[in-house]
């Protein structure tokens, strides 16, 4: 790792050994990157420290540090809130981000005023409304606010009652959409009731808001009063006749939101599954980007802080799908809030499934959008990904093969395939240069050179990585390879080969092969990436020695230098390209006439007709 910059130098020296938050800083003091810390002196030293020196992300955040800012809190929760705060304010560019950071929007019920309104917001105010949401469906939420309208006679008006009241009623009053309290047609203990019944529904709680009607409906014909009862059992209809769009199913009973989590590379997505009164009625969900390099603990514990906490709707139960080492602290920040759960097995565990279903469903969907092709991965990228245990799907491998001829002519070459398929503006090939320095053939020496070469040059052209390596060998090449990489800081790369007779993959950190089935898409792809590339290498290989037997024989011709013979090979390609080329076809090169082009046919033996004799010269006939 790179030295400290001598203001960061500065500051690592008075470094507090207390809670709090950190900011790394370029040049220009834009913020690259914020961070908690329960010591803030070993956290902020340990990045110019070794235990970093194999993340390539903390690697290039931390040479372009300039300067550091600290901020002291009173315990690691203050720091888990303050670290998620900072992160929204400042966006960095090395921090775990919500690839839609957009506001989502909210049902809003001003229960904090004497005649409470329902709308929809982007903001949350902490005025005492009760909100509802976020819903990143927005389709559902209009579906909600439908119903609403549709049952009760919630007022549209923006009036702040009772202090503004109009002289007479809009016309949501005339059309039956407003019992008009504006005028004291309805009381506003009557109003309020009703808000009560919609803060219940939007709860979830649709069948205790039937229970509560009914009663009022019977309590209203006891009175005699018919005309109110009439209005009761008209709501009671609808409500009995809505099929409610956002309940999905019936689960275990109780109020709880299910967290699922899925992962594919540098992108993220978090679902939550709202249960309430045993109902699922409604999927929240957030993507996430730039968490490559990052483990799945802390990718998480970033969604809980940024978005969960601020959550205004929260269940008193909340199910997470696996451990993350800030737990202690979200729980602290969580108080008496809610209870964490992580459950193992039972139907709390099915819950959790289905929310992890959810996510992986949502961040496939999100990763074909991004295609540019807009087409699905085919199913042996997947299952690929999945026998190799494999963190991110290898839509992207490339695989190395090499071939020589009698030691002599020894080349590489690479070939690229995305999504399954392979993508031929990627395909390079190279001359091996080890093996005639060393002289003779060396099989690890050159899978060694060319892996190294290739990742050295994609490096230096900031041109993006693979998402798996295959070589074509055993045991011998993959270790060849793995030292070229780990050379260049890329150990962390996924590497397999592929060996030609029993077909077996050979893992890195594996004994043992790992033998896939025959039938199997994972296999017949790695398959086709090995032949491919080892038909490449044999084009290139016999080009080469095509092109070492036509300057072989070239050079012996006297008159025919370096820049001739490649021009030659240039437009015919081939020694017999040029026995077959004309007097004219050679002579039409830059650098050859006519009887130089003959002089070369000759000397490569082919025959070639007598040169046409010179026109006559009329002159000569003049009187």
């Amino acid at each position: 790792m790179p030295d400290a910059p001598e203001r960061v130098a500065q500051a690592l020296a008075h470094l507090p050994d207390t809670p709090g938050v950190y900011l790394w800083k370029d040049r220009s003091g834009t913020v690259l990157y914020v961070g908690k810390a329960k010591r803030l002196r070993p956290r902020v030293r340990s990045y110019f420290a070794s235990e970093h020196a194999d993340n390539p992300k903390t690697r290039t955040m931390v040479a372009q540090v300039a300067d550091l800012e600290t901020i002291v809190v009173p315990s690691e929760a203050h720091a888990l809130i303050l670290e998620a705060n900072l992160i929204k304010e400042h966006r960095p560019r090395y921090n775990v981000m919500l690839r839609d950071d957009k506001t989502y929007p909210y049902i809003k019920v001003t229960v904090q005023e004497p005649y409470p309104r329902v709308f929809v917001t982007r903001k949350l105010v902490n005025d005492g409304g009760r909100y509802f949401g976020p819903y990143t469906d927005v389709a559902a939420m209009r579906r909600a606010l439908d119903v609403v309208k549709r049952i009760f006679t919630v007022r549209s008006c923006r009036y702040d009652m009772p202090r503004e009241m109009p002289e007479r009623a809009c016309l949501d009053y005339h059309i039956g959409r407003c019992k008009a309290p504006c005028i004291g047609a309805q009381s506003q203990r009557d109003y309020r009731q009703m808000i009560d019944e919609v803060v219940t529904f939007l709860d979830g709680r649709a069948d205790e808001v039937l229970r509560r009607v009914r009663l009022r409906m019977d309590e209203a014909a006891e009175a005699l009063d018919f005309e109110r009862a009439a209005e009761y059992r008209d709501a009671i209809a609808k409500l009995q006749r809505l099929e409610e769009p956002t309940v999905v199913l019936e689960v275990e009973g109780g109020d709880r939101d299910v967290v699922g989590y899925a992962r594919d590379g540098e992108d993220a997505v978090v679902t939550v599954l709202r249960i309430r009164g045993g109902k699922l009625l409604a999927r929240d969900h957030r993507f996430l980007e730039g968490v490559e390099g990052e483990p799945d603990g802390a990718v998480l514990s970033m969604y809980l802080a940024s978005t969960y906490l601020h959550a205004p709707a929260r269940a008193r139960e909340l199910l997470l799908p696996f451990d993350f080492e800030d737990r202690p602290l979200f729980e602290e920040a969580l108080g008496d809030a809610g209870q964490v759960r992580l459950p193992q097995r039972g139907p709390k565990r099915e819950l959790l499934d289905l929310a992890e279903q959810n996510a992986r469903h949502l961040l496939e969907d999100f990763k074909l959008a991004e295609q540019e092709t807009a087409e699905r991965a085919a199913d042996p990228v997947y299952e690929l990904g999945q026998v190799l245990g494999l963190e991110k799907l290898p839509r992207a491998l490339v695989c190395f093969d090499n071939s020589t001829a009698q030691g002599k002519d020894s080349v590489g070459s690479i070939v690229w395939f995305e999504n399954g398929r392979p993508r031929r503006a990627e395909y390079r090939t190279m001359r091996v240069k080890s093996v005639d320095e060393a002289g003779g053939p060396d099989d690890f020496q050159s899978m060694r050179e060319v892996v190294g070469r290739y990742f050295r040059r994609r490096l230096e052209e900031a041109k993006p990585l693979p998402d798996l390596v295959v070589i074509d060998g055993g045991k011998g090449q993959l270790s060849a390879a793995d030292e070229a990489l780990t050379a260049l800081g890329l150990a962390a790369l996924p590497l397999v080969s592929l060996a030609k007779r029993e077909e077996e993959v050979f893992m890195r950190g594996r004994a043992e092969p790992l033998r896939l089935s025959r039938r199997s898409p994972a296999l017949r792809l790695l398959q086709q990436a090995r032949d491919e590339a080892h038909r490449t290498a044999v084009g290139y290989n016999r080009k080469r020695r095509t092109m070492r037997t036509v300057t072989s024989e070239l050079l012996r011709i006297p008159g025919v230098g370096p820049t001739k013979r490649r021009a030659l090979l240039t437009a015919f390609g081939s020694l017999q390209g040029v026995k077959d080329a004309t007097v004219e076809q050679i002579a039409a090169l830059d650098g050859f006439s006519a009887t130089s082009a003959r002089k070369l046919l000759l000397a490569l033996g082919v025959p070639v007709p007598d040169a046409p004799p010179p026109p006559p010269n009329d002159r000569e006939n003049d009187p």
